[in-house]
């Protein structure tokens, strides 16, 4: 019996609640639709923070040289099909529904998680559509993260940050560790991280499971220099995505000669790649995705040089497994009010409201610049933030932008 598209979603979504380790259940997944992966070149790219922007930078490049690329990311923002699509198309709600169908027995049978699922769909989608190249994005991790069944042309590593600590690692050094299980025998490993210390542990790690994998291997790991940021037209707004082009052309110089664009390619690629939710300026309203403590320095960097019209609200939710009061101390430097809510698809993973109440009396924290209040809910807190600004930024999270794209019937793409 066929499945709708939203049939699909429903049967696919409850499984988000689930994270598991591990690649035997993507290869099971990915045999039963033929094992796309093996006949695509893939490009591999991880990271906590600037992954996403180095995949879509690249896959600009690729098209630019003519190549129908495939590009898988995530999460999304309102829509699921934003997660996969072929030079720019997203993913059909034919297709969703049809590999969902395919797979729904050994999802089922093998207890897979939405990840595992969505990544053997994207995967096959790139397949049946004709993508001559692909570029997927790390979910989790690295070294065990449902992406890492690909044998890619080219795998990279943006920059390391604290996140997802539960998972990966209380330090530093651990994220790393498991960020680096992507590299691959013949395949470059690109190194976008700049700190010493971490560039010495993805060099050493990365060059570990390559030869767990086969010993006779020479890596070859290339480290982009630290100081290099792309020069060229960059349509992307904030000093950190000058470098996140850099670690991009880096990626692409890496590639195979016969997938590598020209420098005029690279440039009209980069100058024409958009990003839905990073620093998305649409009228008076600015949506930046920022989720963990270095993505808001990013952005209040971002602020301080964009100088918007002011007064400047920000509608604010963020995850309750973030490191959230470092996030609005950072905020309150740049903004006038601040309106604190729940944005409603996060709402089993948001952060507690009662907590955060009692942290916003507390005389602990630092003294605000801004006025903050908190709105716990998200229909009124969107019309407070609105209320008198010449500017509203709504971060926090990929469900903050999202939800707050779908009130206001804005699309994402």
């Amino acid at each position: 019996m066929a499945l709708t598209y939203s049939q699909a979603l429903d049967f696919l979504f409850p499984r988000t609640t689930t994270i598991k380790f591990g690649l035997a259940t993507s290869r099971a997944l990915l045999a039963e639709v033929g094992n796309p992966h093996e006949l695509i070149p893939l490009v591999h790219v991880g990271g906590t923070n600037g992954k996403g922007s180095v995949c879509t930078l690249v896959a600009a490049a690729l098209r630019e040289a003519g190549w129908r690329v495939g590009l898988y990311t995530s999460p999304h923002l309102v829509s699921f099909r934003e997660r996969v699509t072929v030079c720019g198309e997203p993913i059909s709600e034919d297709a969703v529904a049809m590999w969902t169908r395919r797979l729904e027995p050994l999802i089922r049978k093998r207890a897979a998680t939405f990840f595992e699922a969505t990544t053997a769909i994207a995967l096959a989608d790139f397949a049946a559509r004709g993508a001559e190249i692909g570029v997927v994005e790390v979910g989790l991790g690295g070294r065990l993260d449902s992406t890492n069944v690909i044998r890619p042309v080219v795998s990279a590593v943006t920059k390391i940050e604290l996140d997802h600590m539960k998972y990966l690692g209380d330090t530093l050094e651990q994220i790393a560790v498991e960020k680096a299980g992507i590299a691959k025998p013949g395949a470059p490993f690109v190194i976008g991280e700049t700190r010493p210390d971490l560039v010495n542990t993805l060099r050493r790690e990365a060059r570990c499971f390559i030869n767990r994998l086969d010993r006779c291997a020479e890596p070859d790991i290339r480290v982009v220099p630290p100081e290099y940021q792309w020069a060229g037209p960059l349509r992307l707004l904030g000093a950190h995505q000058r470098r996140n082009a850099g670690v991009a052309h880096g990626l692409l110089m890496a590639l195979p000669e016969r997938y590598r664009p020209k420098v005029d390619e690279i440039a009209a690629g980069f100058a024409r790649a958009t990003i839905p939710g990073r620093l998305d300026r649409r009228g008076r309203w600015l949506f930046d995705v920022a989720h963990n403590p270095d993505g808001m320095r990013a952005l209040v960097a971002a602020i301080k040089e964009m100088s918007p019209p002011r007064p400047l609200h920000a509608l604010v939710s963020i995850l309750g497994d973030k490191a959230w009061p470092e996030m609005l101390v950072q905020l309150d430097g740049v903004i006038d009010r601040g309106i604190l809510t729940r944005a409603p698809t996060a709402a089993s993973r948001g952060w507690d409201m009662a907590w955060l109440r009692r942290w916003l009396r507390t005389s602990s924290r630092p003294p605000a610049r801004a006025s903050w209040t908190l709105v716990p809910d998200f229909d009124r807190a969107l019309e407070a933030a609105g209320r008198e600004a010449a500017t509203v930024l709504v971060t926090g999270s990929f469900h903050t932008v999202g939800d707050v794209m779908v009130s206001l019937g804005m699309s994402p793409i």
